[in-house]
């Protein structure tokens, strides 16, 4: 079982910002495209953004210009900085480490994200 750490999530005020964390082990990371996901009560589980080995990234068009997926590989770990946030945003936020090699993966335990006046 990999085990992925997330960090970050909570209550802020709408136009806000929040950065979440995802630590996963340094072999697991090194040979996984990273993600974050997020669902919404009564929502299906949906992609935020996506970062390869390479650092390439990819959006989903809800969060374009707002948020930002990034990967520091010397700590194993991911982030999401999230910026001019809105109620809409507010869901239970996932990471993935998706192993390339055997298409084999995970997720941690999600962490909540509420936006809320």
């Amino acid at each position: 079982q990999v085990q992925l750490v997330e960090s970050g999530g909570g209550l802020v005020q709408p136009g806000g910002s929040l950065r979440l964390s995802c630590a996963a082990s340094r072999i697991i990371f090194s040979i996984s495209d990273m993600g974050w996901y997020r669902q919404a009560p009564g929502k299906q589980r949906e992609l935020v953004a996506r970062i390869t080995r390479g650092g390439n990234t990819n959006y989903a068009e809800s969060v374009k210009g707002r948020f930002s997926i990034s990967r520091d590989n010397a700590k194993s770990t991911m982030y999401l900085q999230m910026n001019s946030l809105k109620p809409e945003d507010t869901a239970v936020y996932y990471c993935n480490a998706h192993i390339v090699v055997n298409a084999f993966d995970s997720w941690g335990q999600g962490t909540q994200v509420t936006v809320s006046s």
